[in-house]
């Protein structure tokens, strides 16, 4: 079993903002070491600042989980600074709201770089560690994406496919190899943080989010959940899970529901003009925010995923209960 939250050092990537950021701030606050990473040095102390207001430990490391030399350094330095690493959280990613015939070879190069690569060199950076130590655990963000792409999104849904297939190869050797290394999946849905903002367009308007959008608290929920209590996969909202059933039992009719009368394409693009700024290639102007813009339309929590998602016994159950009956 994993150790008390007050005696890990967790490392968590993308930390400047979003769902990072809040994980940073609730681990920091059950007393664990926090590790901040992302490219936005201004953001991460100000985050370390607030932690450390609060009476917890964090560390920023100006970070750039592109490039591999950089990220080995990260694991070097928590290790050589804490002594050890308990659970490594890969979270950054990047994203562009565009047709993939109009991206640039470029865009689509760094959108898999950050987003799945950043999680590869993660794991490759902390599992000496983890072996050394004969334990560890593993928490890569993917998305229901992951499980389903959708138009104007298709580099991230592609990189976030190769999250899912990564995880699920990685998990498996562990559970062979290393037992006491654990690996867990997040998969959320539509989540109102500032990543929307942050995203390129190439669409001539902001990016406008599908429902149902859920606060990153529901998320933050399930990765403390899981820093405890590691799990193979968590779903993050019914609408995640409903979306990847869907995908099991008919590929052809979510492909319907998601292009009839372009309700994927209209239904992603605001009637607001795109103000030019993004965070593809550098990082996003100011010190980062937990939340987006869309609150008065976001759930604040997930009932599928409290009572199901971080139980799953009890999925399995419900899930064995509709086959039976036939649904």
């Amino acid at each position: 079993m994993p150790k008390p939250l007050n005696e890990q050092v967790i490392v968590i990537t993308g930390a400047s903002s979003g769902i990072g950021r809040l994980t940073a701030a609730e681990l920091a606050k059950a007393g664990a070491s926090v590790v901040l990473a992302a490219r936005n040095g201004a953001a991460l102390e100000e985050v370390a600042a607030e932690i450390t207001g609060h009476g917890g430990t964090a560390h920023p490391v100006v970070t750039d989980v592109a490039i591999w030399h950089e990220v080995q350094k990260l694991a070097e330095e928590t290790v050589s600074r804490f002594g050890r690493i308990d659970t490594w959280i890969n979270n950054a990613g990047v994203s562009e709201y565009a047709v993939l015939e109009d991206m640039a070879i470029e865009e689509i190069e760094h959108i898999t770089q950050v987003t799945y690569m950043g999680q590869v060199y993660g794991v490759k950076a902390a599992l000496p560690a983890f072996v050394q130590q004969d334990e560890g655990a593993f928490i890569n963000i993917g998305s229901v994406v992951s499980k389903r792409s959708i138009p104007l999104q298709g580099a991230y849904s592609a990189a976030k496919h190769a999250v899912k297939g990564f995880s699920e190869a990685l998990r498996m050797e562990m559970e062979h190899k290393h037992p006491n290394i654990h690996v867990t999946l997040i998969m959320p849905a539509t989540i109102n943080t500032p990543f929307f903002e942050h995203a390129r367009s190439r669409m001539g308007a902001e990016p406008q989010l599908v429902p149902p959008i859920y606060e990153p608290e529901a998320v933050v929920e399930a990765i403390v959940h899981a820093v405890q209590h590691p799990q193979p996969e968590i779903y993050i909202g019914s609408g995640a899970f409903t979306m990847a059933l869907g995908e099991a039992i008919s590929p052809g009719l979510v492909d319907w529901v998601m292009t009839r009368k372009g309700m994927l394409f209209k239904g992603q693009k605001s009637d607001q003009p795109d103000n030019g700024q993004d965070n593809l290639f550098g990082p996003a102007p100011g010190t980062g925010a937990i939340h987006g813009k869309w609150g008065d339309s976001a759930r604040q929590t997930s009932r599928y995923t409290r009572y199901l998602g971080l139980h799953p016994m009890r999925k399995r159950a419900l899930v064995g209960g509709m086959a039976a009956v036939g649904l």
